[in-house]
């Protein structure tokens, strides 16, 4: 009977699998057309096997789980159709088969266990229960099956395996497991991300994420740089187009639709989300869920995870060509969020979850005109005056009246840095920290000048407000007036205006050598041109993390290689590195006046403060005009919010303020000393 039976289970798999395979590579496709190349389906074994192991070897356990599970799975699966498929029957492929089916057992009981009891380390994993909690017991099920209808291929199982109940019951175990692992895998099951994640990882949006090793952020150590040619640049937006952003689930490139139906529902995005945790109503895996429901058509009644907080789960609904907004996400949902990239960064699959967020703002604010009233006041203020604050942009130099700054219209020779300024020229706490940085430019014989009422807005505040129009004008404006003088590199305070500089710019012709002020002090202290007092007494300090400076750019160690130049004790946050939580202040989270709707939640900043309390530092180091604003929002007591130039500049001996036998000229380890 077993002999009978088990071809024509698992061929009628096959094909019932393949025609669901079908089906869905039909929903994928309801998206928008984009070139792609389908030689890339060659590089998937690579960036499974090897790119995507900086994610994935983070959880140890889960990678090892996983190994076994999915690697016995396809190893058993492969031996099943020729041995029991096709009847090539003998001992060697028999005891290989067995072989398969034991590691897949293994890893599927571990699978088990992971389910019932979710690790609470680093983050708590919120897996998602419903279709979910079946999956381990039809991987238990495949795998025991498998594993005793295999035996008499090697002289082991009993003659009664043949034929009778016990031969049913052997059947129904592996029919039970055919059915979702292969069957499952093409209409929609929970294993249909083997086959999207599969397709996901040859034909990702961002394909740069695999082809640079040094563009990956995985390490745990903070220390480590991961300055190569990260991709996390906004895609620009084609404004000649008939529809400008996504308003319906079909109007997202295919390779998106892709991407979301690859979701494993693993929670690790929830887990590291601010906007979550702070009880505003976002919950990015929620979102790439509705994503999905949106893409297939239906409701989001069948969710059994965690909905967006204060936003009741199945009230929603959608279909590939019906508006998102508000039939299946909230408004609300989608300003929540402060585009810090921990989602992005945490996600195994590699969604990009911001692409989605900001693609959809884009319609809501072009073709809509539904931003929020206070980023819409923004925006009017960049149109008007070139600046987000509505401020004469003549004034930008104002508070710098002492200070004789070098114009760069007066150095036709052309000067070695640019600073730039940013909007933080009109904020009275910032402009600290640019005096701070003048002296220490000064203090480090710094070739530098500034462009004065010339600079506009990087454009940062309006193209993730999803105004692609008013960022582009004011990047072309900047673009053409930096063609105009000469000058080596750019050094900006601001970690949002060095990444739209650095890696958004070159998309419109503007292609600059763009360096935050903490790289670049780093490399004074290197080059040994600063010299700092000793310190009078221990401080123990703790480094934020900027987002657009961190995961963005990956630049972790300039900041700590200054502090520890400083001779200041560092007591990391547990949040920090590549895994630092955000301050809440990027995206226009801050203009978008969301609320929180959980009782008893704090604000974004106020848990990042509670993190810095945590450390017992009495000072946070921060890096960034935003992260100084959010955080001394926070009422005290609390630690002292100082800049990392601030703290360089109380530190410096110029001449006025110490005899040079009281110094000591510093220099820190080189980026080749640095620990790996």
């Amino acid at each position: 009977m077993l002999q009978t039976l088990l071809p024509i289970l698992i061929f009628a798999a096959l094909i019932v699998g393949a025609i669901g395979a079908a089906r869905r590579i039909r929903l994928w496709r309801q998206g928008q057309r984009t070139p792609v190349g389908w030689a890339r389906i060659l590089r998937m074994p690579k960036r499974y096997l090897v790119d995507l192991h900086h994610v994935v070897a983070r959880d140890k356990a889960m990678a090892h789980t996983h190994v076994a599970t999915a690697g016995g799975f396809v190893a058993a699966m492969a031996l099943a159709i020729v041995v029991h498929g096709l009847g090539w029957r003998n001992p060697l492929l028999g005891g290989l088969l067995l072989a398969a089916s034991a590691v897949m057992f293994v890893g599927a009981l571990a699978v088990n266990r992971r389910r019932i009891h979710p690790p609470a380390r680093p983050f708590p994993e919120k897996l998602s229960k419903g279709p979910w909690q079946r999956l381990s017991r039809s991987l238990l099920a495949y795998s025991v099956g498998m594993f005793l209808v295999s035996l008499p291929l090697v002289g082991i199982g009993p003659v009664v395996f043949g034929g009778g109940v016990l031969a049913i019951v052997l059947i129904a175990l592996v029919a039970w497991g055919v059915l979702e692992l292969v069957v499952g895998m093409g209409w929609g099951g929970p294993m249909k991300h083997a086959l999207a994640g599969s397709l996901h990882l040859a034909f990702h949006r961002r394909p740069e994420r695999f082809d640079d090793r040094q563009a990956h952020a995985g390490s745990t150590n903070t220390h480590d740089a991961h300055r190569g040619s990260r991709s996390t640049a906004l895609f620009p937006l084609d404004l000649t187009a008939p529809k400008l952003g996504v308003e319906k689930p079909a109007d997202f490139q295919w390779n998106q639709l892709l991407g979301f139906d690859a979701c494993v529902q693993c929670g690790r995005c929830q887990a590291v989300c601010p906007a979550f945790a702070a009880g505003q109503p976002l919950n990015p895996k929620k979102l790439i869920q509705d994503m999905v429901v949106g893409m297939a058509g239906g409701s989001d009644t069948g969710y059994a995870g965690a909905g967006y907080p204060g936003i009741e789960i199945g009230k929603h609904q959608g279909a590939p060509e019906q508006a998102i907004v508000p039939q299946l996400v909230e408004a609300e949902t989608l300003w929540a969020c402060t585009t810090c990239r921990a989602c992005v960064e945490e996600c195994p699959m590699l969604i990009e979850h911001v692409d989605a967020i900001v693609d959809m703002r884009r319609f809501l604010t072009l073709e809509k005109g539904e931003t929020p009233e206070k980023g819409a006041v923004a925006i009017d203020n960049l149109i008007a005056t070139d600046n987000p604050g509505g401020l004469d942009n003549a004034s930008r130099l104002d508070w710098a009246a002492d200070l004789e700054l070098p114009r760069i219209q007066t150095r036709p020779e052309g000067v070695d840095v640019l600073l730039w300024l940013g909007d933080g020229a009109f904020d009275m706490r910032n402009q600290r920290t640019l005096r701070a940085l003048v002296q220490i430019l000064r203090a480090g014989g710094v070739d530098f000048a500034v462009l004065g009422d010339e600079e506009r807005d990087s454009g940062d505040v309006a193209r993730r407000l999803g105004d692609e129009a008013t960022f582009q004008r004011l990047a072309e404006r900047n673009i053409i007036t930096l063609s105009r003088y000469r000058f080596q590199r750019i050094v900006t305070v601001d970690p949002h205006s060095f990444h739209v500089l650095g890696r958004e710019y070159p998309d419109f012709g503007g292609k600059y050598r763009v360096l935050h002020h903490s790289t670049f002090i780093a490399e004074l202290f290197d080059a040994g041109r600063l010299t700092i007092r000793p310190a009078e007494r221990k401080e123990t300090v703790t480094y934020h993390d900027p987002c657009y400076l961190g995961r963005y750019n990956g630049e972790f160690a300039a900041p700590r290689r200054i502090l520890e130049a400083l001779g200041i004790e560092i007591a990391e946050m547990e949040r920090s590195g590549f895994r630092s939580r955000c301050c809440g202040g990027g995206g226009g989270a801050a203009l978008s006046d969301v609320p929180a709707d959980l009782p008893g939640r704090a604000r974004i900043p106020d848990m990042r403060m509670e993190d810095a309390r945590a450390t017992g530092a009495t000072t946070v180091a921060v890096a960034c005009p935003q992260c100084t604003a959010m955080l001394e929002g926070v009422v005290e007591p609390r630690p002292q919010i100082k800049d990392l130039a601030e703290l360089v500049a109380d530190a410096l001996v110029t001449p006025a303020s110490a005899e040079p036998e009281a110094s000591v000229a510093v220099s820190s380890p080189s980026r080749e000393e640095e620990p790996a």
